[in-house]
């Protein structure tokens, strides 16, 4: 059976969680405490940078969520989370790296910066960006590429519905807010929605983790 390595507040992790459940495909869960078991020597023969999502299929290790959901859609294709039409997947992929190269950054800096900060603002207005570009990547879809779900659904999925917790408005976006209630309608959505204490952990990580890669570049700079 897969092993399956994770913790719920890492959107890293819920994208390769959701898609496991989606597709129902049986696993092993391995939840990790991000105090401490990442750092572990058990933990390092398994990923030696020490994240997750990490999922182990009879030996075989793959880390990264997006390799991960890659091998999950070729081992496990029925139900099909990718569009074969080429222009169809190429909006699949470019939400995916959309959202973790610009979307997700952003949110990082709205958790971490002062709301008065020059970064916090530009941090809104790279959203409205990202938001403006999915809003026409989506069109008139139910979903991104597709009438079914799809992997760049799941991806985008963990980021956007956070929004609102940080200060932006959806119903600015109508098509995104649509769309964001139809993926939170879906069972296993629910079932994997954080809770509000889950999402203030969530935010006190990602300061925690800002604030030490920030002294790690002041340190860096100094010698």
């Amino acid at each position: 059976m897969l092993k399956f390595y994770y913790n719920p507040i890492s959107p890293n992790a819920r994208r390769v969680w959701l898609t496991l459940l989606e597709k129902e495909i049986a696993f092993e869960p391995i939840l990790m405490n991000l105090d401490g078991d990442q750092l572990q020597a058990e933990f390092l023969t398994v990923n030696p940078f020490h994240h997750i999502p990490v999922l182990v299929d009879d030996g075989f290790q793959i880390v990264e969520s997006l390799a991960i959901m890659d091998y999950l859609e070729a081992k496990y294709p029925t139900p099909s989370l990718l569009p074969k039409e080429s222009q169809a997947l190429a909006k699949v992929r470019m939400v995916q790296y959309v959202t973790a190269n610009e979307l997700f950054p952003q949110i990082v800096s709205l958790i971490y910066e002062n709301a008065d900060s020059p970064q916090f603002l530009q941090a809104k207005q790279h959203i409205d960006k990202v938001l403006l570009f999915l809003t026409e990547v989506l069109d008139n879809s139910l979903y991104v590429g597709s009438e079914q779900l799809t992997l760049a659904d799941i991806v985008a999925g963990t980021a956007v519905p956070s929004l609102p917790s940080l200060g932006i408005n959806l119903n600015h976006y109508p098509k995104i807010n649509g769309w964001t209630e139809r993926l939170m309608q879906r069972p296993v959505w629910q079932k994997t929605k954080l809770s509000a204490d889950d999402f203030e952990q969530f935010k006190r990580r990602v300061r925690i983790l800002v604030k030490l890669r920030r002294r790690k570049l002041n340190q860096g700079n100094k010698k």
